[in-house]
């Protein structure tokens, strides 16, 4: 006699695994499929490239990517910006496919050096390396940085070399005297790039990824803006317009519009240095340090001492440590200064008669018609007038003149409130005063 029970428990295991076979059972889930994130390379190479190609590496090995594309298009750029991304690769522990879509020149070409698999566009280009400045001890360094960099993936080092020594010289490739850029063509001949590849999909499939999903990595607002401010020449525009700022708002009274400006200009300068790793905030600190002492001078100490010195000698030791090498920050400090003097000038001259200007000041009428004729306040401030200094003049301040508060000028330095002060001269409402001797 058949036990029923035996033939229910068989058709059970019957069904459930053709259940499990049909749908797949939670204890036999299949491999998720691989994951590929492509890593842009465009452009300038920067601080804020860096920091966007090391935060998506990170993410990429943490999301448990099985590869990694870079694709490249750049002319080059800093070499430590480079040097942070090729170690960022290396160190990915994943593999790294360098796709150079037309080319990877200078920072760029030690950046695709840094993939497992070197694949190259047709019609793309890779070399022209040479650093700058191109002295002995710079050259040597980065040849290094090449010669490794080619080695670790079995590539020929001397051809790294001639990308950035023009003395290397090899036969039927690169003659002495001449910096070696390859072809995409050349490369794969020579055996320097792994294939040609027209597409992403025909590289990933040619990788050995042909299958895998792609994600794509973008930078985020913070990195976009970043970058776009750490760029040399927005950097010195953001200086300029910080000190310009700041200088209109010491040497004039209160606070208004150009202090702000210039307060907003210098906070962009150094909070995008923060968010790529350029600056810590001991940089910043230490600027506001000398801000500090600067303001200390100007408010409370006469003349120009050892506070003003030392807080002068703050805010560029700050600026100097904002950049990343000494010769990018010699340059932007040096045409912030130039470019500041030279609109300073121009705006002493041109903005005291323009309708903005007149909006935004209040000038003193010496000889206003509507005041009463003959009183003390109706007559012109004449040179040799004698009055006493109300607030402290930096060089501008309010003086009293014959019971009048006027708007000065000092002629020379620092003239602390309450000193006796003398009318220098008094022409189109400016009226120019100096310290009187009692």
């Amino acid at each position: 006699m058949v036990d029923r029970k035996a033939v229910l428990s068989a058709l059970l295991l019957v069904a459930l695994a053709t259940g499990s076979l049909a749908f797949g059972a939670p204890g036999l889930a299949q491999a998720p499929a691989e994951l590929v994130v492509a890593i842009p390379i465009v452009g300038t190479i920067d601080e804020g490239l860096a920091a966007f190609v090391e935060r998506s590496v990170s993410e990429a090995v943490e999301e448990g990517a099985t590869g990694i594309l870079i694709e490249i298009n750049t002319f080059g750029g800093r070499v430590d910006s480079a040097t942070a991304i090729r170690d960022a690769l290396l160190s990915a522990g994943i593999p790294v496919i360098a796709f150079v879509r037309e080319r990877a020149w200078s920072a760029g070409a030690l950046i695709a050096l840094a993939g497992d698999t070197l694949a190259m566009a047709p019609g793309a280009s890779i070399g022209a390396a040479e650093p700058r400045p191109a002295d002995e001890k710079t050259i040597s360094a980065l040849r290094a940085e090449f010669e490794a960099t080619a080695e670790r993936h079995g590539r020929d080092p001397l051809v790294a070399a001639a990308m950035v020594d023009q003395r290397v010289e090899i036969e039927g490739i690169v003659d002495s005297g001449e910096l070696l850029t390859l072809s995409a063509a050349k490369a794969v001949e020579i055996g320097f790039a792994d294939f040609l590849g027209a597409s992403r999909a025909e590289v990933l499939d040619r990788a050995g990824f042909g299958d895998a999903q792609v994600q794509e990595a973008a930078p985020n607002w913070a990195e976009r803006v970043a970058r776009f401010l750490t760029d040399p020449t927005v950097s010195s525009i953001l200086l300029t317009a910080g000190m310009l700022g700041l200088i209109a708002e010491i040497t004039s009274p209160g606070w208004g519009f150009p202090g702000t400006a210039g307060l907003a200009a210098l906070t962009l300068f150094f909070g995008a240095r923060l968010i790529t790793g350029l600056a810590g905030l001991e940089v910043v600190l230490l600027f506001v340090l000398g801000l500090g002492l600067l303001l200390l001078e100007f408010l409370f100490v006469p003349g120009f001492g050892l506070a003003g010195a030392g807080g002068l000698a703050a805010v560029f030791a700050s600026l100097y440590l904002s950049f990343p090498d000494a010769a990018t920050a010699l340059t932007a400090i040096s045409a912030s200064i130039v470019a500041t003097i030279v609109l300073g000038i121009l705006l002493i001259r041109r903005m005291p008669g323009t309708g903005l200007w007149r909006r935004i000041s209040l000038e003193t009428r010496l000889d206003d018609p509507g005041l009463p004729e003959g009183g003390p306040e109706g007559a012109a401030i004449e040179p040799g007038t004698l009055g006493r200094a109300l607030t402290p003049l930096r060089p501008a301040g309010t003086v009293d003149i014959g019971g009048r508060r006027v708007d000065a000028v000092s002629e020379g330095g620092f003239i602390p409130k309450g000193a006796a002060v003398q009318v220098v001269r008094a022409s189109g409402g400016r009226v120019t005063v100096r310290e009187y001797e009692e």
